[in-house]
Parts: structure tokens; sequence; C-alpha cells
């Protein structure tokens, strides 16, 4: 299955599910490249597949591996996943690991049917203020994943869009974030109204809500799964800190009084939980510095830069919420934050992930992962993920 359906998702009768509705399975990509997870990548591979482990636990789950890599992906995650036959390792290039921003977007019709949505992948900005210069392959990933699902598809390009710059309700609100989505270098021969409209189409939505900011030295043009996050219909997490010194203050007390004064799709004001971001900045030391391989074109770091660390960046299995934990002296905030959001998410259970050395690659547990819904009734659905 290599086509495109032609039409209109939204016409058709398409919607994005929210995440934490029930999965089919998961999305993710292999990590390899030297610019993001170093010359020597165990400690990113090892987080990975710490987060392997939890998604098989309750739903199915794909690994992308480019075939000069599948005979040490395969040993190494033997060798760390003690259900590794659970797996699917599936054969495909790419040019990174960023599953969340590389692979489809689901839609999902009131029969349970799933489409996927191929959109345009530049990088993060393209020849503007892109992350690498080559991104060839990972344009490709969501249309060659769908056809390894046997999903139809349709073709979004030429407009361009990450997973990382989208969360859903499930009830027809998406939400964004400005700094992202208004970029120069995804859409710039597009209005905000244009975007918008091109949002609706796509993933069925109603209401699209323009939070101002993301995380602070986010380098993805600030993705609201980074900064904000939907946890139920009519709730959200968003990243705080009370500390009027740190540049994220004045970034979330925007998006905290925007967000105060909207509804969503079907009219309710948003309950609105704090998730207070790490009290020390996670930062790049000499040693992660000297890790790196960067090619040509491609963004690089340095001692001392602050990376763009927030515990919204979590992911919703089928029972469990995937949480990243950045250790050192993060450990009380740490607890804090699985504190919190054990308060919010009762009905999972809030597993924390090691997951510094996913940072350093630029994002963090939400970013390598894009799920694929379930094919169940609407009343089921409800059912299992709201009770």
């Amino acid at each position: 299955m290599n086509g495109y359906l032609s039409g209109n998702p939204k016409i058709d009768g398409y919607s994005m599910p929210a995440e934490y509705d029930l999965h089919d399975g998961t999305l993710m990509i292999w990590p390899t490249r030297p610019g993001s997870w170093g010359k020597n990548p165990t400690e990113a591979q090892k987080a990975f597949c710490s987060i392997f482990k939890e998604i098989i636990k309750s739903e199915k789950l794909y690994i992308l591996v480019a075939q000069k890599d599948m005979e040490n992906a395969r040993a190494f995650i033997k060798e760390n996943v003690p259900e590794f036959e659970k797996i699917n390792i599936i054969e495909m290039d790419s040019d990174d690991s960023w599953a969340r921003d590389v692979g489809p977007t689901f839609v999902r019709n009131e029969n349970g049917d799933i489409r996927g949505i191929d959109w345009e992948f530049n990088a993060w900005g393209g020849e503007y203020d892109g992350l690498y210069s080559s991104w060839d392959k990972d344009d490709k990933i969501a249309s060659e994943f769908c056809s390894v699902l046997n999903v139809n598809k349709y073709d979004a390009h030429p407009f361009v869009l990450e997973g990382g710059s989208i969360h859903s309700d499930g009830e027809g609100t998406i939400m964004v974030t400005e700094s992202c989505l208004l970029s120069k270098g995804r859409n710039p021969g597009l209005s905000k109204s244009e975007i918008e409209e091109k949002l609706k189409e796509y993933l069925g939505a109603e209401k699209v809500l323009w939070l101002p900011c993301g995380i602070y030295n986010d380098e993805t043009n600030e993705h609201v799964d980074n900064v904000c996050a939907f946890i139920a219909p009519g709730e959200v997490v968003l990243a705080w800190t009370d500390n009027k010194d740190d540049p994220q203050y004045e970034m979330s007390l925007r998006d905290y009084e925007y967000l105060e004064t909207v509804t969503d799709a079907r009219n309710r004001r948003l309950k609105i939980h704090k998730l207070p971001i790490p009290d020390n900045p996670v930062c790049c030391n000499k040693e992660d510095i000297d890790n790196y391989i960067f090619e040509e074109g491609e963004d690089e770091r340095e001692v001392g830069e602050r990376l763009a660390a927030s515990y919204v960046n979590f992911y919703f299995t089928n029972t469990e919420v995937l949480f990243p934990a950045f250790g050192g002296d993060n450990k009380e905030s740490d607890e804090r934050a699985v504190n919190i959001l054990s308060g919010i998410c009762k009905n999972r259970t809030v597993i924390p992930i090691d997951a510094r050395a996913i940072l350093l690659g630029g994002g963090n547990i939400h970013c390598i992962t894009q799920q694929i819904p379930a094919d169940i009734s609407n009343m089921r659905r409800k059912v299992i993920c709201f009770e």
C-alpha cells in the first residue's frame, strides 16, 4: 500500500484520539545518531530499553531499525529487555529517533477504523532554522510505517508539522504553541487562521487552543508536548515554576493566564494542574559534549548549555504514565513531580524513567514515542480510559 487517500479526514469522519485513549501499540526508533546520542550511545539505548519494557506490558511495540544497525540493535535489546519476543522490530532507515515528530499522526472514525496523516517534516525549521541539514529519510517514515501496518493514509505535504507540536483531548480540541506553529521555518506562507484550518481539517478538530510559549531553550521552537498536556477531557497539566528569576516563569505565566480565559471545543473551562519543572536546570557537561559527533549543518551544543527539561514530556501507555526523571540534584523535584502526577492520573501507575540521556538528545519520553490508537467502540474506550 503506497498510494494516498484523496479527500479530507474531517469530512470523512476521522479525528485524532487523545493519547490517554486506548492504544493498539506504540512506534519508536532505535537511537544511533552521534549528534544526538553520542559516539557511544549506550546510555541512551539503555533508557530506550527501559521504556520498551514498560510499553510491552500492555500494548504492541514497533521499533524501526536501520539495516546497518540491525544486528547490534537486536542483540542489545535482547540483552536488556526480558520479554524481547514481544517486540516487533522493523527494518527502516531514519535520520534520527524522534518517532513523535516523524511518525504518522493517527486518526480514527466512530467505527474504529484507523488512518494515518503524513505531514511534511523538515527537521524543525528546514533551511531557516532546522536542526540538521538532511531529513529525507525521516520525511518518508510516516508513509512507510502506514504501509507496514496496512493502514490507509492522507498526504498532508507540503504542510509542515511535527507530532510533538499538537495535543488532542479526543473531543474536538487541539492544543499548540504560537512559538512553534507560527515559526518562520514551518509554514511561512500561511496565516495563523489558515494553519488553524489545516489542523481542523486533518485532525477532525472543532477548536484550536494557541498557547503563547513552550519550555525555555526548547530547540523545537517550543513544542506544546514539553509544556502542556491533556490528561483528561477538560483537564491539562502545565509546566510551572514559582521562581521569578527563572526565564521559564514568565513563559509559564503567560500560558497559565491564557488557559484561564479559554474554553475547549465543548465549552468547558479547563482545570489546570501545575507541574513544577526541575528545581535545578539540567545542563550539558564536558563529558556530554565530548561524546557528541556533529555533522556539518547540524545544531551543536556547548558546555553549560541548559536543556529543555520538563516533567510534562511524559507518555501514556494503556496502564502507565512513563515519566522523565533527571536524578542528581533533582531527586527531590523528581519525587515531588511523580507524587503530583500520581494524584492526577489515578487510573494509571506513574513509572519514573531515568531520562537524562534522552534529554541530551534534544527531547524526552513523549518525543520518542508515537501512539497507535486501538480499534474499539467509543463507549468501551470511555469506560476504560476515564473510569
